[in-house]
C-alpha cells in the first residue's frame, strides 16, 4: 500500500508488497525490493539499492548526499541488503569518488534510533548499532558486532567481527574480531565470550580466543611477537584475530 500523500519520482522502482507510508519521498534512482516497509515522513534518494524485508521507520533519511565538503555531486551509490531495521531519525549517506562510490550495509542488522552511517562505510551482516551510534566515513564493520549506544567511530577505523563496544565508548584505532571495548578513548577490556556462546562457538574455540587475547593484550609482548604466538595456535577462529590484524592501516587498540 502507498499512502496518497507519499511522493515517488517516476524514476524509483519498487517492488512486490511495498508499504510506503504518509508525507515520505522516493526519489528518482532509487530501487526497493519487495516486501519492505518505509513508514511516514522518511526520505530516500539515489542512487540507492534497497533489498527485500527491510523496514524504515519514520523520520529517517537514506541515501542522502554526504558532508564531506569534497563531495561535488557526483553519483555515487548506497547498496542495502535483506532485512534490516531502520529505527527512528537514522541517517544513511551515499559514497564518495574519494573512496569506491559506495556506502553498503548487509543484511539482518538493526540499526536503533538517531543512528548515523557516514560515507563509504561498509557494514556487513548480523550487527547492532545501538542508539545514536555514529560512524565517521570510511569506517568498516564486521559481522555480529554490537556497538553500544552513543558509542562514536573515527573516519577510517575498522571493527572486527564478534566485536563489542560499550555505551559512551569513543574508537579512534581499529578494533579486533571478539574484542569487548570501552572508554574514551576505548580499550580492550576482554573478549566478546557471552555474545560467541550465543553464536554456537565451542567452548575449545572460545579458550582458544581467550588465550589469543592474553597472549595480544596481557602478557606485556610486541605485537609482532603476540601476533606470531597467535598464528602459532593454528586456529581458524584465532587466524581471524590475525587476519585482521595485518589489514589495520590505523593500528588496534592497546
Amino acid at each position: 500500500m502507498i499512502h496518497p500523500t507519499a511522493i515517488i519520482e517516476s524514476g524509483a522502482r519498487l517492488g512486490a508488497n511495498v508499504r510506503v507510508g504518509p508525507w515520505t519521498y522516493i526519489g528518482n534512482d532509487v530501487e526497493i525490493g519487495d516486501n519492505c516497509e518505509i513508514s511516514s515522513h522518511v526520505v530516500v534518494r539515489g542512487p540507492t539499492r534497497i533489498g527485500s524485508g527491510n523496514r524504515i521507520f519514520q523520520f529517517s533519511s537514506i541515501g542522502e548526499e554526504c558532508q564531506d565538503k569534497k563531495y561535488a555531486g557526483e553519483p555515487t551509490e548506497l547498496v542495502i541488503g535483506d532485512n534490516n531495521i531502520f529505527r527512528e531519525c537514522t541517517t544513511v549517506h551515499r559514497g564518495t569518488v574519494q573512496d569506491n562510490s559506495l556506502t553498503q550495509i548487509g543484511s539482518d542488522n538493526l540499526l536503533m534510533a538517531y543512528v548515523h552511517v557516514a560515507h563509504d562505510c561498509i557494514i556487513g551482516d548480523h550487527n547492532i548499532l545501538a542508539n545514536a551510534t555514529t560512524l565517521a566515513g570510511h569506517v568498516h564493520v564486521g559481522d555480529y558486532v554490537i556497538l553500544g549506544g552513543f558509542t562514536g567511530v573515527h573516519q577510517f577505523c575498522k571493527i572486527g567481527s564478534h566485536a563489542f563496544t560499550a555505551v559512551n565508548s569513543v574508537v579512534v584505532q581499529d578494533v579486533p574480531p571478539y574484542v569487548m571495548a570501552q572508554g574514551h578513548n576505548a580499550v580492550p577490556r576482554t573478549i566478546n565470550s557471552e555474545g560467541l556462546k550465543r553464536r554456537g562457538f565451542s567452548s575449545e574455540q572460545i579458550s582458544n580466543i581467550k588465550r589469543a587475547y592474553k597472549l595480544l593484550y596481557r602478557q606485556g609482548l610486541t605485537l609482532d611477537t603476540a601476533v606470531a604466538e597467535i598464528e602459532a595456535m593454528d586456529a581458524d577462529e584465532v587466524r581471524l584475530m590475525t587476519d585482521f590484524i595485518a589489514n589495520s592501516a590505523r593500528g588496534i587498540i592497546r
